[in-house]
């Protein structure tokens, strides 16, 4: 299948509505929707939280992984779907094109408000879940994100290994027990290389001046070992993240100590990780099954 037929069955799903939303800020889109388990036998479910990717650009929000979310609540886990701030940032956008579609997109993300966005949902969550989300287990919980939310995913993971003067930085580990990053844009100095999704690396950081300051703080590369779980999932096909980037942050992580693997997907590109109807995504749900029960 094609790039854009692999993107046309991804989106072509009808957004599913959650169980309950709830906000963790007060900007509208510091919010998390929930969704329950459909099957199980009554005991509290595996929590997953989901990350949603789109290069940390405005015009891809949560909405998009709604079916996925689904995908993974009819698999029996109870599901946290975050928003986050993304762009523009404080970067001039150049032109109009989509976030998968080169250097004249949307700029992707805003710092530091991404970042401050996706930690103040993780570390909200313990108070939200019992509320809105009483099927869950908070005793296990697995993150995962797809593209730029594979990135965020492992980031947040590793907030505890960032400098002490960051502030996200947390004195322990998140509990959890483990992360699942699909396609992560990850490595940010071979993603920028690379002009992954047109730059947007960069453009996360706020530029090229402030991109070496801030890869330390941001890259979950540089953040290596957090003594997490983590798996990694990706497309051998994938034209929009390069596999490459998964490999040699599996490498890299591995040779830190890390507990880290590494799954490749023969035939597979970018979407079909988070597409209900593809095989690929059967295959995620089985790699965080692997970690929450």
């Amino acid at each position: 299948m094609s790039d854009d037929a692999e993107e046309e069955s991804a989106f072509s799903h009808p957004t599913v509505a959650p169980d309950a939303t709830a906000s963790y800020g007060e900007h509208p889109d510091q919010v998390v929707d929930f969704y329950a388990p459909r099957v199980g036998d009554g005991r509290p479910a595996p929590l997953v939280v989901v990350l949603h990717g789109g290069a940390w650009r405005a015009p891809y929000d949560r909405r998009h992984l709604t079916p996925f979310a689904d995908f993974l609540a009819r698999r029996g886990f109870a599901v946290a779907n975050v928003e986050y701030r993304r762009g523009p940032g404080d970067i001039p956008p150049q032109g109009t094109a989509g976030p998968h579609q080169g250097a004249q997109g949307p700029v992707a993300g805003r710092w530091p408000e991404t970042f401050d966005d996706v930690a103040a949902a993780v570390d909200a969550l313990p108070a939200l879940v019992p509320s809105h989300l009483p099927q869950a287990d908070p005793r296990r919980v697995v993150l995962t994100g797809h593209s730029a939310g594979g990135h965020l995913a492992l980031w947040a993971a590793a907030r505890h290994v960032l400098p002490a003067d960051s502030p996200w930085h947390l004195a322990r580990p998140t509990p959890l027990r483990g992360v699942v990053a699909l396609a992560p844009i990850v490595g940010f100095e071979r993603a920028a290389e690379l002009d992954v999704c047109g730059g947007a690396p960069v453009q996360l950081l706020g530029g090229r001046a402030k991109f070496a300051d801030r890869v330390p703080f941001a890259d979950p590369a540089a953040l290596l070992p957090t003594g997490i779980a983590t798996t990694l999932v990706q497309g051998r096909t994938d034209t929009t993240v390069p596999y490459e980037l998964a490999e040699e942050y599996a490498d890299a992580a591995a040779k830190s100590g890390e507990l880290v693997g590494c799954t490749l997907l023969e035939d597979v590109g970018h979407f079909p990780l988070i597409d209900p109807a593809a095989d690929a995504c059967a295959v995620v749900a089985e790699e965080i099954a692997q970690l929450a029960f």
